[in-house]
């Protein structure tokens, strides 16, 4: 897929004022490295923020758009 169109779907997602870690972008939208997607995000201005969080004994990051 596209890189591209996965920072589209991604972002768009987050605009609805939902969260997301990298298993639910591989789910979603077959996104491999959401930390890369949401790199090409900030670049590109975005707000985006990033919590730490523990999914079964694993920290991961979770992204959603900043407040600010």
């Amino acid at each position: 897929m596209d890189k591209h169109t996965q920072n589209q779907k991604i972002l768009k997602y987050l605009q609805k004022g939902k969260k997301i870690t990298p298993l639910q972008a591989l789910r979603k939208f077959g996104c491999l490295r959401l930390s890369g997607r949401i790199f090409d995000l900030k670049k590109q201005g975005h707000k985006i923020k990033t919590e730490i969080v523990a999914i079964n004994k694993k920290h991961v990051g979770r992204y959603s758009l900043s407040d600010d």
